[in-house]
């Protein structure tokens, strides 16, 4: 763990490092800017100084986000100011350096903006689905996941969404974890969690703990006790590698996360007990664990966790790297369907590029 903090403060480091000198070396070709540096050559250190200043109150603010809108800005910088040099070569007319600075603020403004508010206009996504088996009644299941409350709205904004989750009229509620965050406040997880308590359903809400919601640095001002007891007092009903038939015909699972317990019962056993002519929706934080489930037979899976995506290439890389089943979406393997949710909300940071927006899932199953 100190490792990777290391690795990923030398990381940081190094993007701001070149990320400065980068911008530095590309205005310095501007003429105007080198008018500037003949008649005084202390231009270059003011300038750096000045780039230096706003960086340091960017990271101040919120140093995930300026790393991201850095980090942005000088790989788009890159690749349009190496289009401008192919184009000079191979063309009569010659494009001043201060064009491709230019355009390559304009597409970042652009994809950012698009960004941001992917990650805060919440949509709902419909899934329809069937099944053979003799469940008590069409079921309405609404799906939130990765609220990591206080990114991309605190308590009140949680408040609305849950409104609109009421207003959908669901038969069951599910939280796929990540519920919470270690910059999350006492007073806005207090409030939320009576939030997402009030919601009237037929079968009630459950909840399964994603890798955020324990915490990992320890230092927000409340415990994974005093959350559990919060979400227990809104009556919601945490499944910790447990089961409970909601119905007659119709059962809930809900398996502990990969990351944070190191002995979790298999998909198999959990599902052991279970008659076979049972509807059963398992409920997993990460979608990584898609062979052993659908072997398992449950009849939905889903999850959360991945952010659909977050930042373009993050999912593509995920999915290669083995280290998620699937980024978002729906698909069926074997008798199983598996649903991945891309979050209400966000991590620390505050744009979605990954082709997913921020979202409440609504998986309507009929007889």
């Amino acid at each position: 763990m100190v490792v990777l903090f290391l690795l990923i403060i030398l990381l940081i480091v190094g993007v701001i490092v070149f990320g400065m000198f980068y911008i530095l070396k590309q205005v310095r070709q501007y003429h105007f800017i080198q008018v500037m540096i003949n008649k005084n050559k202390y231009t270059v250190w003011v300038m750096f100084v000045l780039l230096l200043g706003i960086i340091g109150i960017g990271i101040w603010l919120d140093r995930v986000n300026t790393l991201i809108v850095l980090l942005h800005l000088v790989l788009i910088w890159m690749i349009v100011d190496g289009i401008r040099l192919l184009l000079n070569k191979f063309s009569r007319h010659t494009i001043q350096a201060i064009v491709s600075g230019a355009v390559a603020l304009g597409l970042t403004v652009g994809y950012l903006s698009y960004g941001y508010y992917q990650a805060h206009h919440v949509v709902t996504t419909y899934y329809s689905l069937s099944t053979s088996k003799a469940i008590d009644k069409n079921l309405r299941i609404i799906q939130i996941s990765d609220s990591h409350l206080g990114a991309t709205f605190h308590a009140e904004g949680f408040k609305k969404h849950m409104q609109t989750i009421q207003d959908l009229h669901p038969d069951l509620v599910v939280v796929t974890g990540d519920y919470v965050d270690d910059d999350t406040s006492k007073k806005d997880m207090l409030a939320s969690t009576k939030a997402l308590g009030q919601i009237k359903s037929t079968y009630g809400t459950y909840f399964v703990y994603g890798n955020h919601d324990k915490g990992y640095m320890n230092y927000r001002n409340f415990s994974a006790q005093e959350l559990e007891k919060a979400l227990k007092e809104n009556n919601i009903h945490i499944l910790n590698d447990e089961t409970v038939q909601i119905a007659q015909h119709m059962t809930v699972v809900g398996r502990q996360d990969d990351q944070t317990t190191s002995n979790r019962k298999s998909a198999k056993a959990l599902m052991q007990s279970i008659d076979s002519k049972q509807y059963v929706i398992m409920l997993d934080h990460e979608p990584t664990d898609y062979t052993n489930e659908a072997n398992a037979h449950p009849d939905l899976v889903l999850s959360g966790h991945t952010h659909g995506g977050q930042m373009f290439p993050i999912g593509i890389t995920g999915e290669l790297s083995g280290a998620n089943d699937m980024t978002y979406g729906i698909k069926t393997i074997k008798k199983t369907t598996f649903i991945v949710n891309s979050g209400i909300s966000d991590w620390a940071i505050k744009f979605k590029t990954g082709g997913a927006k921020a979202e409440i899932g609504v998986i309507d199953i009929k007889k």
